[in-house]
Parts: C-alpha cells; sequence; structure tokens
C-alpha cells in the first residue's frame, strides 16, 4: 500500500467507489494514509475491509441514477460536504471483432464504464460545488485514447467516459471543480493475473502507483490540473 506519512489530506471528506475492488483497495488505502476520511462504497462492502476509523463502508448500487443519487445523499447526510471523488468502478470484455461483437456487449461496457461515472456525477456535483475546490478523478484506460482490435466495446465506452469527465472540467472549472482522468495500461491486480497467467506481470502497472497519482492530483498540487488525461503505462510504452 502507498505509505503516505504526510497528512495532506486531513479534513478531507473522499468517496471512492469501487473501494474494495483490484485498484480501490489502494486508493482507499492511500487517501486513509494521507488522512482523510473516506468512504467507500460497493455492492458489497463492509467496514471491516479496512481497519482505519476514518473509513465508512457504504454499500450501493450505481447502476441506476437512483442509487447514485442515494449513495450521495448519504455522504451529505453523514458529513456535509464532499471534497474529493474517485472513480474506480469499470469492467472489462473483448475478445472478437466489431462485426462478431453482440449488441449486449456494448450495452454492459457503456453501462459499468460510463453510466455508473455519469449517474454518480450528476448527484455529486452540486456538493462538490459546495466546497469550491472540489476534485474528481476517474479511472480510465489507456484503450480510451489508444484502442486496439477485438476490444471495440470497452475501447469506446472508455472513450465516452473521458469525453465526458473532459466536459466536466470545462463546464465547472470557473467554480473551482477540477475533473480528470488517469489512464493505465494493465493494472498489476489478482484478478487479472488470474485472468492472464502467462504474461509478463514485470510489465504491468502497479496498483500503488496509479493511487498514488490520484491522491497527488487530490492535493494541493494538483489544483492546477483540469481536463487531463494522463498516462500511466509501466513498461507497457
Amino acid at each position: 500500500m502507498v505509505d503516505t506519512t504526510e497528512k495532506n489530506m486531513k479534513g478531507k471528506v473522499v468517496l471512492v467507489t469501487g473501494a474494495n475492488g483490484g485498484l480501490g483497495v489502494h486508493v482507499t488505502q492511500a487517501f486513509l494514509n494521507a488522512g482523510a476520511t473516506v468512504v467507500g462504497t460497493a455492492r458489497k462492502i463492509q467496514a471491516s475491509d479496512f481497519s482505519s476509523k476514518a473509513f465508512t463502508a457504504l454499500p450501493g448500487e450505481l447502476s441506476s441514477s437512483e442509487g447514485a443519487r442515494r449513495v450521495i445523499e448519504q455522504v451529505q447526510n453523514r458529513f456535509g460536504k464532499l471534497d474529493v471523488f474517485v472513480h474506480t468502478v469499470g469492467g472489462f470484455a473483448g475478445g472478437t471483432r466489431v462485426a462478431e461483437t453482440e449488441e449486449a456487449v456494448f450495452q454492459q461496457m457503456f453501462a459499468l464504464n460510463f453510466n455508473s461515472l455519469l449517474y454518480v456525477l450528476r448527484a455529486a456535483i452540486p456538493l462538490l460545488l459546495k466546497g469550491e475546490d472540489g476534485r474528481i478523478i476517474a479511472v480510465g484506460s489507456r484503450a480510451a485514447v489508444d484502442p486496439g482490435p477485438t476490444v471495440s466495446a470497452y475501447s469506446a465506452s472508455k472513450a465516452a467516459m473521458l469525453s465526458l469527465m473532459k466536459t466536466v472540467a470545462q463546464e465547472y472549472k470557473v467554480a473551482g471543480l477540477r475533473a480528470n482522468v488517469v489512464l493505465p495500461g494493465t493494472i498489476d491486480t489478482p484478478a487479472n493475473r488470474k485472468a492472464m497467467p502467462n504474461t509478463d506481470f514485470s510489465k504491468w502497472v502497479n496498483p500503488d502507483a496509479i493511487a498514488g497519482l490520484i491522491l497527488w492530483l487530490a492535493g494541493d498540487v494538483g489544483r492546477e490540473v483540469n481536463g487531463g488525461a494522463i498516462p500511466i503505462y509501466g513498461a507497457e510504452v
């Protein structure tokens, strides 16, 4: 996990979606190490997933606008504010060319990678704006800007996600809200190792490195970055 000795996020309320996922656990712990109050949401999550008293588990469903609204309402009711929203939720499907890819796969990828972000953004932006220094960081993918064969549905959904975040960055920059996307290559998570056991894991992106970048974007220096699409590819350059 990220070892952050400086409590530079003390007093900040941070919402992490997918907080107990392969990347989400690293992001959540990084913010806890930095002194933040972290609300972690996922379909199945519990307080015992993290040992810090600054962690609040918030089971939630982000597959609908109503579910996302309920999550944000609970954050507002409990803490009265939201300083940082980090979106790590997503999914992957691939293996077939465009003409052979079922329409349901495209719908699934957009539901997981685009709609879930859209629903939370619409609910969270008004609360983030109250602090006049809100941050939104979404985890995209290298495929959003560098698509390859047989991953059309995944790449298109991530590209749409990036476009949405860039629009948010422009629409709310005068109000002090900053929105950025990090674009990892293949992340070294247990799930990816299981799915691709014969791959050279040393070329993959360390999830702690991604968590550190997200933490930096949420900090004081990150105020100068808005509308960014920041690559973090590891050795897969």
